[in-house]
Order: C-alpha cells, then sequence, then structure tokens
C-alpha cells in the first residue's frame, strides 16, 4: 500500500480515505450522489468534518438514495 500523504497521513479517517476512496472514480447513482452531497456540505468546512459527519450525512439523506 503506498504510503499517505502528510494531509492524510496524521489522522485515520482521512488515511483510510486517502487509501479506499480518493483520486478514485465514484460509480452507480447513490455513489454520485453521496458525493454530491458531502462535496457541498463541505463548502467552508474541512474534509475531515465532513468524513466523520458521514454517518450523519448517510442517515439524514437516505443512505444517499436519490430516489427517497
Amino acid at each position: 500500500m503506498a504510503e499517505a500523504p502528510t494531509w492524510a497521513a496524521n489522522d485515520p479517517v482521512m488515511a483510510r480515505y486517502f487509501h479506499n476512496e480518493w483520486g478514485r472514480p465514484v460509480h452507480g447513482e447513490a455513489g454520485v450522489f453521496e458525493r454530491l452531497c458531502l462535496e457541498v456540505f463541505q463548502s467552508g468546512l474541512s474534509w475531515l468534518t465532513i468524513l466523520k459527519k458521514r454517518e450523519a450525512f448517510r442517515a439524514a439523506f437516505s443512505g444517499f438514495d436519490p430516489e427517497a
């Protein structure tokens, strides 16, 4: 596994995001809707804050189901 850059290495949430999601394409309607919601709410906040609140967003947006 590649070494995480400084911005991701200092926090396990960011390191997990870097190794599993960062720079990878998003597939499916729910995946795209999730990324869109997280990106929109990130405005003015750190990405770490959004990642730590991801489960709360998932609950608020019905599991990121666009139809719901």
